[in-house]
């Protein structure tokens, strides 16, 4: 059994985020576990880019409103307490409303070499728009 402190949060990058993102690592991939876990805290119309994951991603919301979107046109509208599951490669993004924060708890299983995350194109204001009629 092992206690860690709190990491520092840091400004997630805009090569893989829209707007204003925080990430404090929770739990990094340590050998025989690929578990990786961050706090991730969206402000209003912060989002990641389309992206996916090789073997999935758990996301738990902690706090706020906020949206997944895939690919397909699909849009789940996220509350506090609200988990959502995507698939292994599929492509989607995720982020708080036009008008709330959204901070959740992304979970996913890295690979030998990396996180998994292939990260692809920004999400148009388009898209983004989109997801936010789609209620």
């Amino acid at each position: 059994m092992e206690r860690t402190t709190v990491n520092d949060t840091a400004k997630a990058p805009a090569a893989a985020f829209t707007g204003d993102v925080y990430v404090t690592p929770i739990k990094k991939a340590e050998p025989p576990s690929r578990l990786i876990a961050s706090l991730v805290r969206f402000t209003p119309g912060a989002r990641t880019h389309w992206h996916s994951h090789a073997g999935g991603q758990t996301l738990h919301v902690t706090e706020g409103i906020g949206y997944v979107a895939g690919r397909d046109g699909q849009v789940i509208r996220m509350r506090a307490g609200d988990t959502v599951w995507t698939p292994p490669g599929e492509e989607h993004w995720h982020g708080g409303t036009s008008t709330t924060c959204m901070s959740h708890i992304a979970m996913l299983e890295g690979t030998d070499d990396s996180d998994g995350t292939t990260w692809l194109e920004p999400v148009t204001d388009e898209q983004y728009t989109a997801a936010h009629q789609q209620r």
